[in-house]
């Protein structure tokens, strides 16, 4: 429910803010400035707003980072809710850290995601407790996030996993609550992540051995606007993009160019 005390102007801003302190875990002055095109001095009264406010335990200004840091506790603001998704959030802190595939999105834990980011962000490795599908078992290992993405259904964090020696793509709604999330520094330079860096062109159309009219109205349920669906992604999504359309499995309705 909207604040009836607010205008609709600086309840956004308040809860913008309140959204980079869920999902980020950290916000500053020059997040607002940056996002609403205000004023410093106006920045500062938002903040103040924001602050008398907020839910106990409120954020702690770190002198050191120049930036409010969210408690591990953080509740926010009574009128809001941390159901949104983050994928604005995340990707907005740099054009470099995010990558996404056209669709929907599934929520994650926001406590954990608070987490990753700050370890991307500060170039720091975490320790997770984290439920692998393969061998079924929870395993504790360290990890050094580099990368947040999307396959369209759910949200990623591309990683190098010190326990395995290679990067990986890890679900943050499969890390465990109860991880220590101890910090450090990464003590060595980490390989190049290749699979990341190296973009894909993908060219989807019907299958060939379709009618004209299942091709139609194939072009339709996949939201063709031309006569192939077309996207450049990183090579490390490109097991997704097989997968979110099952372009192996029987019956499939679309292919690759």
């Amino acid at each position: 429910m909207i604040d009836p005390t607010l205008k609709p102007a600086m309840f956004a801003r308040l809860v913008y803010l309140d959204q980079c302190l869920t999902w980020r875990g950290q916000v500053n002055r020059k997040d607002l400035i940056d996002r609403f095109g205000i004023s410093s001095p106006q920045a500062a009264i938002d903040f103040r707003e924001y602050l008398e406010r907020v839910a106990e335990p409120k954020p702690k200004y770190d002198t050191v980072r120049k930036c409010y840091l969210a408690d591990n506790k953080h509740r926010g603001l009574p009128f809001t809710h941390e159901a949104d998704s983050p994928n604005e959030l995340v990707r907005s802190s740099a054009s470099d850290e995010f990558s996404l595939l056209p669709s929907p999105v599934r929520q994650c834990p926001p406590f954990v995601m608070r987490h990753l980011y700050q370890a991307i962000e500060q170039r720091l490795k975490i320790e997770i407790d984290y439920v692998s599908m393969s061998s079924g078992l929870r395993q504790n290992q360290w990890i050094a996030p580099a990368h947040f993405a999307s396959d369209g259904e759910r949200l990623h964090v591309r990683a190098w996993s010190f326990h395995h020696q290679e990067w990986r793509d890890y679900l943050p709604v499969r890390v465990s609550p109860d991880s220590s999330f101890s910090v450090a520094q990464v003590d060595q330079e980490l390989p190049r992540d290749a699979d990341w860096e190296e973009l894909v062109y993908i060219r989807l159309r019907p299958r060939v051995d379709l009618t004209d009219e299942q091709k139609a109205a194939v072009r339709l349920e996949y939201g063709f606007t031309e006569d192939v669906l077309s996207f450049q992604i990183r090579r490390s999504l490109e097991f997704y993009v097989e997968r979110r359309w099952g372009l192996n499995r029987p019956g499939a309705r679309l292919e690759r160019c």
